[in-house]
């Protein structure tokens, strides 16, 4: 069966394509016998690919337990070879650990919020649609001390918002909007994502959109999400959980739509294949040597998705595929991880 039938027969009711599926594919290049993690498993995209790619065994997590519940049918399509996990891919090597499984032939990540999150009106991630303002991965009420956008907006203070507004959506108005957002509150609490919405529109412009065609309340949404969810830090632990359990060989392959996310992913690959900046030569060598590396890249910078692709589904306009294969060395300790994306 050639990669395109492959990609044909993939017909599960409620299935939908993910971005740069093919090159994903090629990049994992699965082997019959291999094991494999979907870290962000969402509608099973690409696990479903990876089980019709070669005779291998999936596991697949997701910290929405929705996603969970959905992927039954898939499951009992692919008995013994599929499994599906409640949790965080920050802690994957825990889980599958659990598990009895110490090592993976290749781990993908496909990062940021899902499409079917999206379209899900109470999960409050989009103000298409008038709801309550949660956007909590794990759903409303599953983790009671991870507090909500709503919860965020109404207490955070104003310098605080702004902050996050900022680095995390790119808002170059961010201090406007969280202005508007502390004097909004102090009329009446903002529990809805059109009340948000309004709010945000109001303080960066006139009209709804920008001058490239974006809803203004677009990146204030995102900094939200990104920062109820913790998504940078999850990132974080993901990439070192998959450097403690991809085996020698193993590929991990990475989507980013986020240029905080691809920087983070980049900066990882980058010190872990061993091209870390070096110091000026006329400084002495430091005094410890620097770990082996861990990881070879398959290619040099992000992949991205073909003109078709793009015109045919627009989120993958923003979509950069990272990817590398692990090497024998150890993996590099926890301590004194760089965190460039956060300067």
């Amino acid at each position: 069966m050639t990669g395109n039938e492959r990609n044909q027969s993939l017909d599960t009711p409620g299935w939908h394509r993910p971005v740069m599926l093919r090159e994903v594919i090629e990049a994992l290049a699965p082997r019959d016998g291999a094991i494999y993690a979907d870290g962000t498993f969402g509608a099973g995209g690409y696990a479903q690919a990876i089980l019709e790619a070669a005779q291998v065994t999936v596991y697949g997590i997701d910290r929405d337990p929705e996603a969970v519940k959905r992927a039954a049918s898939l499951v009992r399509r692919y008995p013994s070879r599929l499994t599906v996990i409640a949790g965080r891919f920050g802690a994957m090597d825990r889980h599958l650990q659990e598990l009895g499984i110490d090592a993976v032939g290749g781990i993908a990540l496909d990062l940021g919020v899902s499409s079917m999150q999206l379209d899900e009106a109470e999960r409050g991630f989009s103000f298409r649609f008038d709801a309550a303002l949660d956007m909590r991965m794990e759903g409303p009420g599953q983790d009671r001390e991870q507090p909500s956008a709503a919860d965020v907006v109404n207490d955070m203070p104003e310098e605080d918002l702004a902050g996050i507004i900022k680095r995390l959506g790119e808002e170059r108005r961010a201090r406007q909007v969280a202005r508007a957002i502390v004097s909004a509150r102090q009329n009446c609490r903002i529990e809805r994502t059109a009340q948000l919405a309004d709010i945000v529109r109001g303080a960066v412009a006139r009209g709804a959109r920008d001058a490239a065609g974006i809803d203004n309340a677009t990146r204030t949404f995102q900094a939200l999400r990104i920062y109820v969810n913790d998504e940078l830090g999850e990132l974080e632990r993901g990439l070192r959980a998959a450097e403690r359990l991809l085996a020698p060989g193993g590929r991990l392959a990475v989507v980013a739509f986020h240029s905080l996310e691809d920087r983070i992913v980049k900066t990882f690959l980058r010190q872990r294949s061993g091209g870390q900046p070096r110091g000026p030569r006329h400084l002495p060598e430091p005094p410890a040597a620097a770990p082996q590396p861990t990881f070879k890249l398959l290619f040099k910078g992000p992949c991205r998705p073909s003109q078709a692709e793009c015109g045919a589904n627009p989120r993958a306009r923003s979509a950069r595929l990272r990817a590398a294969e692990r090497t024998g060395a150890p993996a590099w300790p926890a301590n004194g991880e760089e965190r460039e994306w956060a300067a």
